[in-house]
């Protein structure tokens, strides 16, 4: 892969030669070449490749289903590679699958609390903005996934942006089946609060999924600033801030 350079940049195809645009990385050249799909798909020799290739699959099927279960919290925090990221992070978990062979491991029996601790914003990490103590905790049987915040003072525990004058606390409770590719998601925030000096009580953010699942269930923990103008608020979409971590991951059983 090479950058194209000069002031004329080119898509397409040109002497076994692809032109073609990224959105992280501008104007790219790479020479056409690999082997030919249907070799990959019918030789021995290339037994690996495709058990590698449903795994990845699998990966980002999985990633995908998170992603669309949280998109209500993701929509001014995600980065513009979280999608990969994620995708990578999910091949983990399946790779750590103990019971299937090779081409066949899966999430279900692989190790989803390998996910905890995943920034959905590597440019606003959960720890680099929030640094009050909270607790994450998930009551499997009563199918409640929490988030316990003690009595903080925002001015002295948040990490805001210029321009902000406000925040909220925002936090998910996901329950997904990989198998289906079905999922149980529910949101909760506190009011708008001001950034400044005050106390601020403490505060439980709690989300309930099915009681007594067996299914994967996650717990996401995150802030967003907002800047009050002319009696309204308005989210900050800038992206340097806003923050979203999988505090809390229970795999299953």
């Amino acid at each position: 892969m090479a950058r194209q350079k000069g002031v004329i940049k080119l898509q397409g195809q040109m002497g076994g030669v692809s032109f073609y645009k990224s959105q992280q990385d501008g104007f790219l050249a790479r020479e056409k070449g690999g082997v030919d799909a249907s070799r990959i798909q019918n030789d021995p020799n290339f037994v690996r490749t495709r058990e590698n290739g449903a795994e990845f699959g699998r990966a980002g099927a999985a990633g995908k289903l998170l992603r669309t279960a949280l998109r209500a919290l993701l929509i001014n925090i995600a980065d513009s590679r979280m999608t990969s990221r994620l995708t990578r992070e999910m091949v983990k978990v399946i790779q750590a699958d103990a019971t299937n062979t090779r081409g066949q491991r899966n999430v279900i029996d692989g190790e989803a609390e390998l996910l905890k601790g995943f920034e959905f914003n590597l440019d606003g990490k959960l720890g680099s903005t929030f640094f009050a103590p909270f607790t994450a905790a998930i009551d499997r049987a009563a199918g409640n996934l929490t988030i316990d915040v003690p009595a903080y003072i925002p001015g002295n525990m948040i990490g805001a942006p210029q321009g902000a004058t406000h925040f909220k606390l925002i936090a998910a409770g996901v329950e997904v089946d990989f198998e289906t590719g079905s999922y149980v998601v529910n949101t909760s925030a506190t009011p708008e609060i001001v950034l400044g000096p005050q106390n601020e009580a403490a505060v439980v953010l709690t989300n309930a999924v099915t009681p007594a699942s067996t299914k994967p269930l996650f717990v996401a923990f995150g802030i967003e600033f907002l800047q009050f103008i002319n009696g309204a608020f308005y989210p900050l979409k800038n992206g340097a801030f806003n923050a979203l971590q999988l505090v809390a991951v229970d795999g299953g059983v």
